[in-house]
């Protein structure tokens, strides 16, 4: 069964009624068409009242769903061919950042994001989406090889934050999201960043440095977690609920504060009710969003992107 959220719960328990109507009609040959008919229309309409009123924190967890689609889910499901290419060459290869050339519709780009693991195993495989320094050395040499064979950048950003290790700091955690920063900002080709699931600090900030920046509609960008916030300020997660509206994270806030581009509809429900769907609604988005950036010549595009950022913030004197 489909892990269900504490807000899901009166959706489900009409959806189980459904289908003990739907099978006693079969057992029994009883016509009940007219009481199924008016129980689906009342479960499509709390449905569009449950999501359209969700509070920041049920949107937080909505983008931590385990059933969301993940990077790869996203990179496999757009692309008809796919190029995994590896490691920093410096370090090793951090299997928490991914990325490569793929072909979308016959449009060659780099993909690149951090990719979440589905069980336990591939959660520690994958560091729960937490890159180390050489991830993010190994997404800027991606993006310089890209930028080397003018093929526009996609990044699908899903993190809890950059791993917070003494041994990432060691290898100069804060200098390797410094310099993607700096870089990104002047690389010539277009580059597109959507945040996908969770966008924490400057773990998810370290590859979203784009023309445009895009959310899916239940995700949430932030400088720090509600959890992280809650214990700094009240020392305990408890208030994480007030976190989370105080720290207004969600796309909504983010777009409304001139912080991202645009809005990515999902599926009723969420991404992970229908992951093909949403897949192909993102293809599109890209698709159409990388042929708006292709009438801009690279100057125009640098320009336009330094004083997007450089404009963002407001200074009370």
């Amino acid at each position: 069964m489909a892990q269900l959220l504490d807000f899901e719960q009166p959706i489900a328990a009409l959806e189980g009624k459904l289908r003990e109507m739907q099978q006693l009609a079969l057992d029994s040959q009883v016509d009940v068409s007219a009481a199924v008919t008016a129980l689906e229309v009342k479960i499509n309409d709390l449905k569009k009242d449950t999501y359209k009123n969700l509070t920041r924190w049920q949107r937080v967890q909505l983008s931590r769903h385990p059933g969301r689609p993940y990077t790869f889910d996203y990179i496999l499901g757009m692309s008809q061919k796919f190029v995994e290419l590896h490691g920093d060459r410096t370090v090793r290869d951090d299997k928490a950042m991914v990325g490569g050339f793929a072909e979308i519709d016959g449009r060659t780009v780099m993909l690149i994001g951090q990719q979440k693991g589905r069980n336990t195993k591939d959660r520690q495989f994958r560091n729960f989406g937490m890159p180390n320094p050489e991830g993010y050395r190994k997404a800027l040499r991606l993006m310089k090889l890209a930028e080397k064979f003018n093929v526009p950048i996609v990044t699908l950003i899903d993190t809890p934050g950059a791993f917070p290790g003494l041994e990432a700091e060691e290898r100069g955690q804060g200098e390797a999201i410094a310099r993607n920063l700096r870089e990104m900002f002047l690389l010539k080709v277009p580059v597109i960043c959507v945040i996908i699931g969770e966008g924490a600090s400057g773990g998810a900030l370290g590859i979203a440095i784009g023309d445009r920046v895009l959310m899916l509609e239940n995700t949430w960008y932030s400088v720090i977690s509600p959890e992280s916030c809650s214990s700094i300020l009240w020392r305990s997660w408890d208030y994480k609920e007030q976190a989370a509206e105080a720290l207004k994270l969600t796309a909504t806030d983010m777009l409304g504060n001139k912080l991202v581009d645009g809005i990515v509809a999902e599926p009723l429900g969420g991404a992970h009710t229908d992951a093909p769907a949403m897949i192909e609604t993102l293809k599109n988005t890209i698709l159409r969003t990388l042929a708006e950036l292709d009438a801009l010549s690279p100057a125009d595009r640098i320009s336009q992107r330094i004083d997007k950022f450089s404009d963002m913030g407001v200074v009370l004197e």
